[in-house]
């Protein structure tokens, strides 16, 4: 009998040990220092519209929106939302139905979840991720992977490029930033290619122009190059998109912005 209790007791304690070892880690781990970036470019409230065309045809409309602010893993994080829709003309050709969605975090500017829901034509994709920064996990719907401190997503990547000082650069300088999807880590540079002032529904904008070279999981489904022109202002909008493809380009204008967390200084008219 004495030597039962001995040895309930002691399986008491190795359970005890574990619950407080498990409980100091997760307390370690709520309390990780993250990095924290000066954000001037964006903040909830702000809704971008764009024509989406494939050569003169208007084809889709597309929307990028920050509309709340809401609470994961313990921080707070911006909920961004990305969809683009053909229209009812383009529908019988090849309906498209896309929608990404990234849990930005506020102060450190990295992810903590996205989702990615493809509908184009027959095609069906439904892909989702957590980004466990604190211990260096992707917990995807399909396994766990290692990651990097502050990998991105490609939507959660360029919104991070909008905090970049291009002030300074030169013609093919860029930032090095890392890619998750799917099931691995790519390399995503952002290259700075000039300035140009440009035209769209929304007005004339002086903008900058940077070429995200994507690997993989990118917005659009395509093999070829992605130019972006951004406002040259602290807010760095994207007015336009020009995406090469193997049969001709896709295109998307700005045509209506609202929620801007400043004033758009870089607009001419």
């Amino acid at each position: 009998m004495f030597k039962r209790r001995t040895a309930i007791n002691n399986y008491k304690v190795f359970v005890m040990f574990l619950l407080l070892t498990n409980t100091q880690h997760n307390l370690s781990a709520q309390k990780m220092t993250f990095r924290k970036i000066e954000n001037k470019a964006f903040s909830v409230g702000e809704k971008l519209t764009f024509d989406v065309k494939y050569g003169f045809v208007t084809a889709g409309v597309a929307e990028m929106s920050i509309p709340k602010i809401s609470k994961l893993a313990g921080r707070d994080v911006y909920n961004i939302t990305f969809q683009v829709n053909t229209v009812s003309a383009f529908d019988p050709f090849y309906k498209v139905r896309d929608r990404y969605a990234t849990y930005l975090d506020t102060e450190g500017i990295f992810p903590w979840r996205f989702e990615q829901h493809i509908r184009e034509g027959g095609y069906s994709r439904d892909f989702s991720a957590f980004f466990d920064q604190r211990r260096g996990i992707a917990k995807t719907s399909e396994g766990s992977y290692e990651i990097p401190q502050y990998v991105n997503d490609i939507l959660s990547a360029f919104y991070l490029a909008r905090t970049f000082d291009y002030s300074e650069m030169k013609s093919g300088d860029k930032f090095n930033l890392q890619n998750f999807y799917k099931d691995k880590v790519y390399p995503l540079d952002v290259v700075f290619r000039g300035r140009e002032r440009v035209s769209v529904a929304a007005g004339e904008f002086d903008c900058i122009i940077v070429e995200p070279l994507v690997v993989a999981g990118g917005l659009f489904k395509s093999e070829g190059s992605i130019l972006i022109w951004l406002t040259d202002d602290q807010l760095k909008i994207p007015v336009k998109v020009k995406t090469k493809i193997i049969i001709g380009s896709i295109d998307a204008e700005l045509t209506n912005y609202e929620g801007l967390s400043a004033k758009l200084t870089s607009k001419v008219k």
